[in-house]
């Protein structure tokens, strides 16, 4: 964990409740018939209206989907009336980052695993502290998830912030995995449990959409050292969507630009993120907040 006074509490806090209202301003766009794309390219011009950027792309997960869904451009999909929506998002302010998550579910016939994940998310809430085992988080999630007949997700979980580095730190599973690592005070965590009707088990899917810089090695072609170097100036090392690129760039040829990135990804200059499905195709349920982990509680700031 970094020390406590490189963090700006006051702009953790700032950016955690801006994460939140976007949220919710987002989570009123789920409904049956909306488009994908039009959701989460909602929730992120509100959060360019509110003045601030992209903690990442916004996820709008739908069904065994749990997470990593963001849509391409000209994406044409649209939400069922049976559909359930996990939509994750987060608003930056220069190095910090808020991440909160909600479960929206439009048939009505998964309410009791989306109030099971929400109960999760209050009683792992309720323990955070200094000095607290993670496992001992995981071990309250997995309880409250199998007292209501459902699975936790074992390899998701929650996670530290750090200034520039969304999943940085420690590992907050969503079982008892036997981690004896303590919270510290003054640390940075999201607490995300996943939960399903299904075996509990993610795998990555086809679906790429999401990626993120990590390295500046050279690549041949022109369009590629082009991007790359957009990246840099842009996103920085934070995740990024390949149809911000296109808009941005005005490259209408979905074709040249992932041949770019696939070039740079080759290269070992970017990471991708595939969407995460859940094994069996079990519905997920999501929910997340943030938090500051205090000597003896916590402040939760996406809320």
């Amino acid at each position: 964990m970094e020390d406590d006074e490189k963090y700006d509490y006051n702009a953790i806090k700032e950016v955690g409740r801006a994460s939140y209202e976007a949220l919710m301003y987002g989570k009123g766009l789920v409904k049956p018939g909306a488009r994908l794309l039009d959701i989460a390219e909602g929730v992120e011009s509100y959060i360019a209206s509110k003045g601030f950027k992209m903690a990442f792309p916004v996820n709008v997960s739908v069904n065994e989907n749990a997470a990593h869904y963001t849509s391409p451009l000209g994406d044409e999909s649209v939400l069922a009336a049976d559909a359930v929506v996990k939509l994750d998002v987060g608003a930056r302010k220069e190095e910090y980052l808020g991440d909160c998550a909600v479960t929206v579910d439009l048939s009505g016939r998964h309410e009791k695993m989306i109030k099971a994940c929400e109960e999760a998310l209050a009683g792992a809430i309720s323990m955070v502290r200094a000095g607290r085992k993670v496992c001992e988080i995981g071990r309250e999630i997995e309880s409250i998830a199998t007292k209501h007949g459902f699975r936790p997700i074992k390899n998701l979980g929650g996670h530290g912030v750090e200034r520039h580095d969304l999943h940085a730190g420690v590992f907050i599973p969503n079982f008892d995995n036997g981690d004896d690592t303590e919270l510290e005070e003054g640390q940075i965590v999201a607490v995300e449990p996943f939960m399903t009707d299904g075996i509990g088990l993610v795998a990555d899917g086809e679906t790429v959409e999401i990626f993120q810089k990590r390295g500046f090695p050279q690549v041949r072609s022109g369009e590629a050292r082009e991007i790359g170097m957009f990246i840099d100036k842009h996103y920085l090392t934070f995740p990024f969507a390949a149809r911000w690129i296109q808009k941005e760039l005005g490259h209408g040829d979905d074709f040249r630009v992932r041949r770019a990135i696939a070039e740079l990804s080759y290269a070992g200059a970017i990471e991708s993120f595939p969407v995460l499905v859940e094994r069996s195709k079990g519905i997920v349920a999501q929910a997340e907040k943030e938090m500051i982990v205090e000597k003896d509680s916590c402040i939760v700031v996406t809320e």
